[in-house]
């Protein structure tokens, strides 16, 4: 708004000399001003004091702040709502808001700052840390072939390939490129008190089987005989038919054991193939000691319980299967990569086969020491 050059004090003045006999025309050739100007300040200031008309003028002053507080205000609302990105959570995305208010909605830096919530020491701040493009792009390989391991099984992957990066460095790499796994499903967790299982010391000496079914494309339901050693979590077998019974588990567990031997004991649950006259005859028979959990407990077979958790997570929820011999194909082919490749966490990061190979040397060194 145009500023006046007469203060209010001089505009009542004037006023003043027309109430004491003064004409308009004469105070308007007085004081070079038009009659327009002159009528105008009668209607606003007409019978007004000195302090009356700066009460006025404070009043006019303060209307218009609040009214360009509100407008901005109303500017704000509307800049937050059409601003791109649905969170402003992080740094990087604060800065991007800001960036967009200052060049699409003209917006200084500080008041577009404070707008987002951000410092503008923060805004400005250019981070000197490397992008690791490299790093990203073979993290993204990694996930995309194996894409149900998290950032603990990626870095154990990349250790091997000679990659040497914190995993404190590597989890942020794997939030940042929103690699994250999402968890299926959940499942029951049982109250009170567990007795820890006990873990055999030697290869051969437990294994642990157990049954998981899945569907073919058409509809047709199978079978998978899980069978492993506890002590290396090597996938002994994984047969795969539309039926297995107490005959076909046994035939099966005689050939695994025909290059490896016996075990000492064998633990399964209570299910009719393995409790059948064929499998009661064949642990008699072999001489092998057979183990059956409690009914309703099925931690007491834990370690196969996880390997079944896997084997559905990363195999049989992945992949669909056309027929019986694409099943048996796709299971084995998953059921080496498991045993020879994949790193497994309760082996300090070593795969099966690579554990249990450790532990024949180890056993072969200690034989040759004593």
């Amino acid at each position: 708004m145009k500023r006046s050059r007469f203060s209010d004090e001089q505009i009542i003045g004037i006023l003043k000399e027309h109430q004491a006999g003064l004409s308009a025309t004469e105070l308007c050739r007085k004081y070079g001003i038009s009659d327009a100007t002159f009528y105008t300040w009668r209607k606003k200031y007409g019978g007004m004091e000195v302090s009356e008309a700066k009460r006025l003028r404070a009043l006019e002053e303060e209307n218009a702040r609040l009214k360009k507080l509100l407008a901005e205000s109303m500017m704000d609302v509307s800049t937050l709502r059409e601003m791109p990105g649905k969170k402003l959570l992080t740094p990087g995305s604060r800065r991007q808001a800001v960036d967009w208010a200052i060049e699409e909605r003209g917006y200084s830096q500080r008041r577009a700052c404070g707008l987002v919530g951000i410092a503008p020491r923060v805004y400005r701040y250019r981070s000197s840390r490397p992008d690791d493009a490299g790093l990203r792009k073979r993290l993204h390989e990694l996930a995309a072939q194996r894409r149900r391991f998290g950032y603990r099984r990626l870095h154990l992957l990349l250790r091997r390939e000679g990659v040497t990066v914190n995993w404190k460095k590597l989890y942020r790499l794997y939030k940042e490129e929103r690699l994250t796994v999402r968890k299926r499903g959940g499942r029951k967790r049982a109250l009170g008190t567990r007795a820890p299982m006990a873990i055999p010391q030697d290869p051969n000496q437990r294994w642990s089987l157990d049954f998981v079914s899945d569907t073919l494309t058409d509809g047709r339901r199978f079978r998978i005989l899980c069978v492993i050693d506890d002590f290396s979590r090597e996938c002994l077998a994984a047969v795969v038919d539309n039926s297995l019974s107490g005959e076909r588990v046994a035939r099966e567990l005689d050939r695994i054991a025909e290059p490896r031997g016996y075990p000492c004991m064998i633990v399964s649950d209570n299910g009719t193939e393995l409790t059948s006259n064929a499998i009661l005859g064949w642990q008699e028979e072999r001489q092998v000691e057979w183990h059956y959990i409690a009914p309703g407990k099925p931690m007491q077979n834990g370690l196969v319980e996880s390997f079944i958790g896997r084997l559905r997570d990363e195999c049989l929820n992945e992949r669909l299967f056309t027929s019986y011999r694409h099943a048996r194909d796709s299971i084995e082919e998953w059921r080496i990569d498991y045993n020879l490749k994949r790193p497994h966490t309760s082996l300090d990061g070593l795969t099966p086969h690579e554990f249990a190979t450790r532990s024949r040397t180890d056993h072969n060194v200690n034989r040759a020491n004593l």
